[in-house]
């Protein structure tokens, strides 16, 4: 039963868990390499609602100066907050960098299979 409470009180943090299993599953199964960027975005999600969980404390407020509270108990950590931000806009731009390298590899090998790709890959080679 103690178990089962802690995974209630942390149902968030369970969620992206199973959000962060559910992308890497995704990018290690598929051959499609648009299912892969999804899933690797997926990935990216689960490790931003962990991140933004975790720096989260309930009955606090963003960390914006209002009325002259300024106690450090008043207001949750910004650092979180600031870590998501950037890895979402870091994520944006690998998802558009993944997905135009899948255009011309498209556009190359008529092909969005990844097995297929590496064997016309190693026959060129040859």
């Amino acid at each position: 039963m103690m178990n089962l409470t802690n995974l209630l009180a942390n149902y968030g943090e369970a969620a992206a868990m199973i959000l962060f299993g559910i992308g890497f599953t995704n990018l290690l199964l598929q051959n499609n390499l648009i299912k892969k960027i999804i899933g690797l975005n997926i990935m990216d999600t689960a490790v931003y609602l962990f991140l933004a969980l975790k720096g989260y404390i309930a009955g606090r407020q963003a960390p914006i100066i209002v009325d002259g509270v300024q106690s450090v108990e008043a207001y949750i950590n910004p650092i979180p907050s600031g870590l998501v931000l950037t890895g979402i806009v870091v994520s944006v731009s690998v998802s558009a960098l993944m997905l135009s390298l899948t255009i011309r590899l498209y556009r190359r090998y008529h092909t969005l299979d990844f097995d297929e790709i590496t064997t016309m890959i190693k026959k060129e080679e040859k």
